[in-house]
């Protein structure tokens, strides 16, 4: 009688040291990140797929075959993008939601449009999306309006232009050079920071009183 070979099921996983997650487990983390922090659809693929290489390397280092795990780990995959498309599904992750959101705490902080942009970008936000939450994010401020709030805000972090100490301002003729210095030093703050030449004179230009206006507005707008 000869001997009869039986295929492999597929659909039985093989035994690891270290037991891989399960859609459960993985499904569970999402549950438990999306409770305490909010995210993008990209942001919560990235937890999972981390969560699935911190068992890949423990199963290795168990001494669980390399090729095996790394093949596992392959087939989790499109299971994470599963549990991602059920929370977009159901509204938990909304990448328009958190841009927004998002642009409105990093106007408050000082931060540019550019620097804006280029944060969501990392995030994995689409290109239109950015653009919509950048345009009508912080209320009834344009984008320009918008530019010189952030501008300001980093200006009084700084103590920059308005927010300039007055025994730093009230310079005789001999103190003109330190002062034309220090206007560079500014200029070149704001640039760093992403914003247009004629946006940073504007705001070291800027009067207090006119300064602390453009401040109260960004407080009731946003």
């Amino acid at each position: 009688m000869g001997i009869v070979s039986v295929p492999m099921d597929k659909t039985v996983p093989l035994s690891f040291t270290c037991p891989p997650p399960q859609r459960s487990t993985l499904r569970e983390a999402a549950l438990a990140h999306l409770a305490r922090f909010g995210t993008t659809r990209q942001g919560l693929e990235q937890v999972l797929l981390r969560r699935v290489a911190r068992w890949a390397q423990k199963a290795q280092r168990a001494g669980d075959c390399a090729e095996a795990v790394a093949e596992h780990a392959a087939e989790l995959r499109p299971v994470v993008t599963g549990i991602v498309d059920d929370m977009v599904r159901l509204g938990a992750v909304d990448d328009a939601v958190f841009a927004r959101s998002r642009v409105r705490r990093l106007v408050r902080s000082g931060r540019s449009g550019r620097a804006v942009d280029a944060h969501l970008a990392a995030k994995g936000v689409a290109s239109t999306v950015r653009d919509e939450a950048l345009e009508t994010a912080v209320g009834t401020l344009g984008p320009a309006e918008r530019e010189v709030c952030a501008a300001l805000v980093l200006a009084r972090k700084r103590r920059l232009g308005p927010f300039c100490p007055a025994d730093m301002m009230d310079m005789d003729h001999e103190g003109e050079a330190t002062a034309m210095a220090a206007r560079h030093r500014a200029l070149g703050v704001l640039a760093r920071a992403g914003f247009a030449r004629d946006v940073a004179q504007r705001v070291l230009d800027m009067q207090a009183e006119e300064a602390e206006a453009w401040m109260d507005r960004l407080r009731a707008e946003s």
